[in-house]
């Protein structure tokens, strides 16, 4: 598999012990961990056989005996993905760097480190001098910087090629406008416009503004009031009318993993502390500004209420059940428009109950 990120193929004979990544744009790494692990670890011990860390909440000595230790399912290769971020993650102590250092002078066979540190690093630090400073041979140091216009676009290629896709340049221009360079972003709608086109190769630039314009066609706005109100009568009205008017069922339930998905980016980034409230709910609802003051204050308050309710793991279950939907519809003979409205019910029905959370009720 290519992999954007080393400008190579991934293959086996050419891996090193460890992969330390810093800067802006940590898409890039997690997009390269997933190749890693289409590449060389099956789908039923992944699991198992890729473990992640975080520097919050785990010492160096702690992974480093983890990395050491077999793993309960052996499977030939081995990836641990360590995620670091501005604070204390940016310095080594002494007898750290000690445990590193013996650690690779004699890495276990098939064993990958993957560091991801998210953010501006200091240069100064003893993180950054240990690991830029190591041989080549056993790890690589590189900085992902946001990518802009040429390379934006070759990367969009890429993505689109893997599904048979290719894009029009003002088709790629038009999303760089509405998206800017946030590959998430990017990705998300991406993957939107593959299903929307369905058998057509081209995206061309309607393709994108049918599908990407940050201005939501009335029903779109009024699907994702109802999940934030947890209104039953009103999302049904919405999903009848979408039906109706022949929108795909692939489409509605992306708007609907994007509603749940943005509320787990939202919390994710209180957590790393990088971004504000006001910078967040920027970046995950452009479409609102502040110069609206009424919808913008209303809005501002519903999202935010919502990444306090949800705890990490309602929202797992909740992506699992959507999941499921997935499932359905592509194997299922049930009608799409069943299953939609089945998970719409059970939601809102959970979310009235104020008293339990999704996990321990559904």
């Amino acid at each position: 598999m290519y992999s954007f990120l080393l400008n190579a193929e991934i293959k086996e004979e050419n891996l090193i012990s460890c992969y330390f990544f810093y800067g802006e744009e940590s898409f890039l790494a997690y997009q390269f961990v997933d190749e890693l692990k289409e590449t060389l670890i099956s789908p039923d011990v992944q699991d198992y056989n890729v473990e992640k860390f975080n520097l919050e909440d785990h010492s160096w000595m702690q992974i480093i005996d983890s990395a050491r230790t077999l793993p309960f399912f052996l499977s030939p290769w081995r990836i641990i993905v360590i995620e670091a971020f501005k604070g204390k993650s940016e310095s080594l102590t002494s007898s750290e760097e000690k445990v590193l250092k013996d650690y690779f002078s004699s890495p276990p066979s098939k064993t990958l480190i993957i560091i991801i540190f998210s953010g501006k690093l200091r240069k100064t630090g003893s993180l950054f001098k240990f690991f830029s400073s190591s041989p080549a041979s056993l790890i690589y140091a590189k900085e992902i910087k946001p990518l802009k216009e040429r390379s934006l676009f070759a990367w969009m290629d890429k993505r689109l090629s893997v599904q048979g896709k290719q894009a029009g340049l003002e088709a790629k221009k038009r999303l760089e406008e509405l998206c800017g360079n946030n590959l998430g972003r990017v990705s998300n709608e991406l993957e939107k416009l593959v299903t929307f086109v369905g058998e057509k190769k081209t995206i061309d630039v309607d393709d994108v503004n049918q599908v990407s314009g940050w201005v939501k066609s009335s029903f779109e706005w009024e699907l994702a009031d109802s999940l934030e109100k947890a209104d039953f009568e009103r999302g049904l009205r919405v999903l009848t009318n979408l039906f109706r008017d022949g929108t795909k069922p692939e489409f509605i339930l992306g708007s609907i993993v994007k509603f749940f998905r943005d509320i787990f980016l939202a919390k994710l980034w209180l957590k790393e502390k990088d971004m504000d409230r006001k910078r967040i709910f920027k970046e995950l609802r452009p479409h609102i500004r502040e110069k609206f003051v009424g919808l913008y204050t209303g809005k501002f308050r519903e999202f935010f209420s919502l990444v306090e309710r949800f705890s990490l793991q309602d929202l797992k279950y909740v992506m699992g059940e959507l999941e499921k939907v997935d499932f359905n519809i592509k194997k299922s003979s049930l009608a799409p428009q069943i299953l939609l409205e089945s998970f719409l019910f059970d939601y809102c029905r959970l979310r009235k109950e104020e008293s339990v959370t999704w996990r321990e009720k559904g």
